[in-house]
């Protein structure tokens, strides 16, 4: 998938985006539409359609536009890709696959959580620059915009499934289980710019730091803890779990 892979750093931001699950679930995505396993829900449409109309959004049209406000409304319609796709991931309502796509989309644009206009509340999520980023390096924009054209081929023929009088179809999709160690926060938006923060911690024996055995099914993520507690009821969303993972 051209531009998914990873594409060259510039001089100022040397690392390519965290897009190995974005090729490999854009690849899963594709096998499905040629072989007719994949008609989307109507969740799955909603979420599908969102995205694909902020990928398509154009740039707003400022008459003698100064060369950084434009590179700030370039960035901010790739923080708008990454939001709607968390969003319509944390609501639980999208199947497997279509969650799978959604995290994969969000993890891939990671870098813009906070750039260019950060959540507004202490509390609100964070998710960390990836591994091995110069502090205070800017987003590698150009990557991020170099992954449009393919998602935007691939949203708008999975938006195509959705045909009226077809009857949706769900791929299975593996699930996963990946080792961590370190905090989750679960954050809860309780109005807008307020936020409340926890610390995930073991039921059992109070534990936060793990190293956790994480496992997803895409419908429910279980914690296993050091102790051997397995935790199934953490509040987690799946962004909050995600977005911080390393990638495999």
């Amino acid at each position: 998938m051209t531009g998914v892979h990873g594409e060259p750093g510039t001089a100022s931001s040397p690392l390519p985006l965290p897009t190995r699950a974005l090729a490999l679930e854009s690849g899963r995505a594709r096998q499905h539409l040629a072989s007719d396993e994949w008609r989307l829900s109507s969740p799955d449409a909603e979420a599908v359609a969102a995205v694909l109309a902020r990928l398509t959004a154009p740039l707003p049209a400022r008459r003698g536009t100064a060369e950084r406000i434009r590179a700030t409304d370039r960035d901010r319609r790739l923080q708008r890709i990454l939001r709607t796709a968390v969003h319509h991931l944390d609501a639980g309502a999208v199947s497997p696959p279509a969650a799978a796509l959604l995290a994969a989309v969000a993890r891939a644009l990671s870098p813009w959580h906070a750039a260019p206009n950060p959540p507004v509340a202490a509390a609100a999520p964070r998710y960390g620059p990836v591994p091995g980023t110069p502090e205070g390096a800017v987003p590698p924009t150009e990557a991020g915009e170099a992954l449009f054209p393919e998602l935007t081929s691939l949203f708008t023929a999975l938006v195509a499934t959705r045909a009226p009088g077809t009857v949706p179809l769900t791929p299975p999709v593996e699930p996963w289980q990946a080792r961590y160690t370190g905090r989750f926060r679960h954050c809860t938006r309780l109005a807008t710019g307020v936020w409340a923060a926890d610390t995930v911690a073991c039921p059992e024996c109070g534990g936060k730091d793990g190293p956790w055995t994480v496992t997803c099914d895409w419908r429910r993520v279980t914690l296993g803890c050091p102790c051997g507690t397995v935790n199934h009821r953490h509040g987690l969303a799946f962004s909050e779990m995600w977005l911080v993972l390393p990638e495999s």
